[in-house]
């Protein structure tokens, strides 16, 4: 049973991968041509992100009945919270200190995706929205390697302002495990092709992400 839904998630990621070319600004941190201001809006940026993102995966776990989907989002949850005590060391190494925090404006454009988290939160089934967001988490996992490289090659960053990005790019067999779990749970009532629209809309998001970083002057 589980390697049924396993196969399902494998299969949404597969289908949902962006397109190489959708990703203009990975490059060029990879390459180390990215400026350290680009970097350090990237920072201003998740800083905006991971409490949101944390907040809609709280209420997705209270919208369901299923325990085993429940499981799945208070994990991501408190991957969030992990993520955003790493944060604070990537910023810092930015330049970041709690003034420039508190008196950032957003960009609309980066922000477009965990707007769409929000309204998968309120709107979607829970299940629909486990596949959705894990086959997303696959190409954002494949980012945060490439940039957790670069930052320690190019840029000279340490392992602790490294570690925001390297949470994300470890493999996570247990996350993994829960995915499918949560899949498995909401067989009776998922529904792949709402959930690949939403997937699609999330990878839509991403790339914009990362454009409007790359647009900056």
């Amino acid at each position: 049973m589980t390697r049924t839904a396993t196969e399902l998630l494998e299969n949404a990621a597969r289908t949902l991968a962006p397109d190489p070319a959708a990703n203009p600004l990975v490059p060029l941190i990879a390459r180390g041509d990215a400026s350290r201001d680009t970097l350090a809006t990237l920072a201003l940026e998740q800083h905006w992100v991971i409490p949101a993102d944390r907040t809609a995966f709280l209420h997705l776990a209270q919208r369901t009945n299923e325990p085993d989907i429940a499981a799945y989002f208070e994990t991501l949850a408190e991957g969030e919270t992990l993520a955003g005590r790493h944060l604070e060391s990537f910023a810092a190494a930015c330049g970041i200190d709690e003034t420039r925090t508190r008196a950032y404006d957003p960009l609309p454009g980066c922000q477009a995706y965990p707007s769409c988290i929000a309204w998968l939160a309120l709107n979607a089934s829970p299940a629909d929205a486990v596949v959705a967001i894990t086959a997303n988490f696959s190409a954002w996992g494949g980012y945060c390697a490439t940039i957790a490289k670069s930052l320690r090659t190019h840029y000279g960053f340490t392992p602790e302002a490294c570690a925001f990005f390297d949470f994300f790019a470890e493999p996570s067999p247990d996350l993994d495990q829960k995915a499918a779990s949560a899949v498995q749970a909401g067989m009776n009532t998922l529904n792949m092709e709402q959930a690949y629209r939403y997937g699609h809309l999330l990878q839509s998001y991403e790339s914009l992400f990362w454009e409007t970083l790359l647009q900056l002057p």
